[in-house]
Parts: C-alpha cells; sequence; structure tokens
C-alpha cells in the first residue's frame, strides 16, 4: 500500500474515533441532565464504631432545607450546596457527595469520633482530634466519662492524654469507669471493681503512681479482697496509703502480702517501697 492511502487510512479512523467520542460526550451528557434522581443512597462509613446520626436524620437535613434530590431533575441537583449544608452538623466529619449517570445521588458520611465525655461545667464530647462536639439529643456514644471541674482546654490536654494512656493500657482499662476532677484539680478515679475511690493527685508522673496500683491490685487485693478500703492515695513517694473511712487519716498499705488470716487481724500494715 502506497504511503498516501495509510495516511488517508490513519487520517480517516482518527477522524472517525475523535467524532465518536465528541458524540458520546454530548449525547450522553445532554441526556444524563434530563434525568430525574430516581433514588438517594446514604453510607456511614464508621457506623460500626459509633453512630450519632443516622440515614434518616441526614435525609430530614435534606429535605428540611428543600435539598432533597429525589424526583429532581440531575442538572438541578448542586452536590456541593448539599456538602456544604451537611458539613454545618457537629456530628459529621467528612461529607461527599456525587452523582451518577443512572440518576442516582449518593453521600458518604464519616462522622466524629467521640473519645470520651466530660460532664460538669458542661455537657460535651472531645472526640479524637481534641475537639469539642456536644452531646447527641438520640444517640449515645459508650465512652469513659470525665466529671467534675473540667475546662475544655484541661479537656483536650492533659485529660486526653491520660485518657489515652488508659485506652492503650489493657489493664486500666478493664479497671477505671470513671474519672473525677475535683475542685481543687486533683483527680479522683473511680473503679469498676470495689467500693474504694482512688486518689491520683496531679496528673504529673501518672504512670508511676498507676504502676504502684497496679502492683498492689495483683499481689495485695487479690489477697485480702477489693472491698476493705474506701480510699486508696497514690500522692505518697513509694508507698500506696489506703484508708477504710472517708473522713479518717489514711493508713499505709503493703505492696506484698503473705497470708490473708494475718492480714485480717490488723487494721492498718506498714508500707513498704512498691
Amino acid at each position: 500500500m502506497k504511503p498516501v492511502w495509510k495516511y488517508i487510512l490513519i487520517t480517516f479512523f482518527t477522524t472517525l474515533i475523535l467524532g465518536y467520542l465528541v458524540f458520546s460526550v454530548w449525547y450522553f451528557s445532554g441526556s444524563d441532565k434530563e434525568n430525574v434522581c430516581k433514588r438517594l443512597d446514604i453510607e456511614l462509613v464508621d457506623s460500626t464504631k459509633v453512630q450519632l446520626i443516622t440515614q434518616k436524620d441526614i435525609a430530614q437535613i435534606l429535605e428540611e432545607s428543600n435539598l432533597n434530590p429525589i424526583g429532581k431533575t440531575i442538572k438541578y441537583i448542586h452536590t456541593e450546596d448539599i456538602e456544604r449544608l451537611l458539613y454545618k452538623n457537629p456530628m459529621i466529619k467528612v461529607a461527599e457527595c456525587y452523582k451518577t449517570p443512572s440518576g442516582i445521588v449518593n453521600i458518604r458520611i464519616q462522622q466524629r469520633i467521640p473519645k470520651f465525655r466530660v460532664v460538669g461545667l458542661g455537657s460535651y464530647y472531645i472526640d479524637i482530634n481534641r475537639k469539642q462536639m456536644p452531646v447527641s439529643q438520640n444517640y449515645a456514644a459508650y465512652v469513659p466519662v470525665v466529671s467534675g471541674k473540667v475546662t475544655v482546654s484541661m479537656a483536650a490536654g492533659r485529660i486526653f492524654d491520660f485518657v489515652t494512656f488508659l485506652e492503650e493500657n489493657p489493664f486500666w482499662n478493664a479497671q477505671i469507669e470513671q474519672i473525677v476532677v475535683r475542685d481543687d484539680r486533683k483527680i479522683e478515679l473511680i473503679p469498676r471493681v470495689g467500693d474504694a475511690v482512688i486518689m491520683l493527685g496531679t496528673l504529673d508522673n501518672f504512670k508511676t503512681k498507676l504502676g504502684k496500683l497496679q502492683k498492689l491490685y495483683l499481689k495485695g487485693f487479690n489477697v485480702i479482697g477489693w472491698n476493705r478500703y474506701k480510699v486508696i492515695d497514690l500522692q505518697y513517694k513509694d508507698q500506696v496509703v489506703c484508708n477504710k473511712d472517708m473522713q479518717t487519716e489514711p493508713q499505709p498499705i503493703a505492696a506484698q502480702i503473705a497470708k490473708k488470716d494475718s492480714v485480717e487481724k490488723k487494721d492498718s500494715i506498714i508500707a513498704r517501697k512498691l
């Protein structure tokens, strides 16, 4: 075949393909714009972790703002407006909205994840990004509770770090039920097991303080029982001080206890280094 025919054929097929592509873009884009939205799909990508908002809530938000896309012509549905509206909801971290040629509008929602709840000077969550977020009126997140004189800056700062430590430590994550901030800003801990209040004091050296208490739990309370004392004070250096009565002077307790029978005959136990 002569070179001129090759050139003609290449030019012809190239023109044909380009023409088809231009026609397809024109035809399908034009027809899509006349399509009507038949369905709204809302996906909560993290609903297994937390559900502070539901698909029904999101659909209602759109309805109240006249942005429900169902029944509307595709070309009149502005996904950016839907995203801007959903971003105003304090429970939503990420909102993505897009349309399909078949007339379906998809909304993909990522919720904010609460880390713990604060109850005291206010009632709110601190999320995993150290940001304050309101409590949902309809849904609850099962997270640790911090109560008392807690400021937002304190909650998002040292309390956040302390809660993170408890969560990442299997022993303490199973032990501590509530954190209380007293008027003097010292910390009390409410355990899941036993009736005692744990006096942590300040958050300075809290890992060392809890390390002493863990030894006492494993070597002491497993022998003498969990309900013997009302106050467990971790503010003393190298020892844990316990009190049978909330009103009297605390008494030191040993980290190591040999026999339960001998312990039950005494009201207090001489402290040893932990």
